[in-house]
């Protein structure tokens, strides 16, 4: 593959050796723009109202990306963040330096224009330009047919090009910016308080999953990218906020699929004096409020169906849905050998080294998860799948959790609070005898147990998977769609 200056066609190094040549600048240091394209565009609209057939003297400037030429005139369609508008390129109009520069144009360049809008005979809106800027020499040439390349890793690891070339994608990480920002801005009118805790953690535990691991020179020890923010949100209960949030980036050192990146964005709130239920409550009533707001609808397509966001949604015990999609009750089931014998009945290859936990949330990932395509909670989960929730009154087996599903991905999942340090002491160390044959599980933090030795109110929390939730709202199949720059294979693993 040609590197470095070998890989610039030997064309367009000769065209922007043609503009430094003529005393131009192909790469200045600013332009002075008026107005962006949309804005050009309603400026003409407004001009027409008054009666007029053109409007003052605009600036514009963008990326050119198309090019016309009938001889003495050219027409290009110059693209900014707004939109596109059409340049009208005349010997007779343009200056004489501007004239010499058109020649030197190509599809990618960055040009500034001056001049009158005006509508075309076909009623396209265009300015009529008399001074051409060169802004920036575009030295490789946009892909000619963008639309039709079937290499997804090519168009995630080029994402500019993506984003030059497909006015949908566009789209979507506008929309994504906005429905972050509706949260933030839902999450406030709750009064909760918008934290920020620490990326890089001591102990590598707080939910299961494997940690990303880094060296801190001038301590000379381990630091591990967080997993979760929970711990240290809660320390924030503790120490009396009644609400909190943190909507930021969480680091797993997991698998990659169309619902997994091993780096994405995760929003978790802690409510003092609240449980699984007003959590519940709050979810739905946000994501139906987000939805208005931005889409002004609830109902959202999905492929070949729709998904309607408007709250109460469908709650479903965890152990029904399980035994009513699969045709196994765990509980009948009570260790890993009984059950993966009876899962290997119903024909599933089964990890010999799976404990009961992980057996069951294979049956959920497999049986349950694929049908919950309208909004639904699962509720109240085995103790051993949630060392940090809180056990339902009445029942030592199981603890007041929910995950909340649509489209047939999980995207959110919260807890009543565990709140008796030496319930959550036994918990944890658990967890650590189970670290030997689950990279998963967590260890014991001691600073976090210290802090809840210091009381802890009832408190309810919720985690909620940002991009699987735009995912839903954009409606996109793959998580890599919604993350800008997501995790690739290297690029040597993509060589034939």
């Amino acid at each position: 593959m040609p590197t470095g200056m070998e890989r610039i066609p030997e064309q367009r190094l000769q065209k922007l050796a043609n503009i430094r040549a003529m005393g131009i600048d192909p790469y200045p240091p600013r332009y002075q723009r008026t107005h962006t394209a949309q804005q050009a565009v309603e400026l003409l609209a407004q001009a027409e109202q008054s009666g007029k057939i053109e409007t003052e003297e605009v600036n514009v400037a963008g990326r050119v990306m198309a090019n016309r030429s009938m001889g003495k005139i050219s027409f290009l369609d110059v693209q900014d963040g707004s939109g596109k508008i059409q340049l009208f390129l005349g010997k007779s109009v343009l200056d004489e330096q501007s004239n010499a520069l058109v020649k030197e144009l190509d599809i990618g360049d960055f040009v500034g224009a001056s001049g009158v809008v005006f509508r075309t005979k076909s009623g396209e809106p265009t300015i009529r330009t008399k001074t051409l800027t060169m802004l920036s020499k575009s030295l490789q040439p946009l892909p000619e047919k963008w639309h039709g390349l079937s290499d997804v890793e090519l168009r995630y690891r080029q994402r500019y090009l993506d984003l030059i070339s497909n006015e949908n994608v566009r789209k979507t990480f506008r929309l994504r910016s906005r429905i972050v920002s509706a949260i933030r801005r839902y999450m406030d009118g709750q009064g909760f308080l918008e934290v920020e805790t620490p990326i890089l953690h001591q102990e590598g535990g707080g939910a299961a999953a494997k940690p990303f691991v880094t060296h801190h020179n001038t301590l000379d020890r381990d630091l591990y990218l967080r997993i979760e923010t929970e711990l240290h949100l809660k320390r924030l209960i503790i120490g009396g906020f009644d609400k909190v949030y943190e909507l930021g980036r969480i680091f797993r050192n997991e698998g990659i699929s169309f619902k997994h990146n091993p780096e994405f964005t995760s929003m978790e709130s802690y409510e003092a004096y609240a449980d699984y239920n007003s959590v519940m409550e709050m979810l739905e009533q946000m994501v139906s409020a987000v939805a208005m707001e931005i889409l002004g609808t609830t109902v959202v397509p999905h492929g070949e169906t729709t998904i309607d966001l408007k709250a109460p949604w469908q709650r479903l015990s965890f152990r029904d849905a399980i035994t009513q999609y699969s045709g196994i009750d765990f509980v009948q089931y009570p260790n890993a050998d009984l059950l993966r014998a009876k899962m290997r009945e119903k024909g599933l290859n089964v990890d010999p080294a799976s404990n009961w936990a992980h057996l069951v949330d294979d049956l959920l990932s497999t049986f349950v998860e694929p049908k919950l395509i309208q909004p639904t909670f699962l509720i109240d989960y085995p103790i051993s799948l949630s060392p940090l929730a809180k056990k339902k009154p009445g029942q030592e087996r199981v603890v007041e959790r929910f995950e909340a599903f649509a489209g047939g991905i999980e995207i959110a999942n919260a807890f009543t609070e565990l709140n008796d340090p030496l319930d959550q002491r036994e918990r944890f160390v658990q967890q650590a005898k189970e670290k030997q044959t689950d990279g998963e599980a967590s260890g014991v933090d001691e600073d976090f147990l210290l802090a809840m030795e210091h009381g802890m109110p009832p408190t309810g929390g919720l985690g909620v998977g940002i991009d699987r939730l735009i995912m839903i709202l954009t409606n996109n199949q793959s998580i890599r769609e919604v993350i800008l720059f997501p995790t690739l294979k290297g690029k040597a693993e993509e060589q034939p």
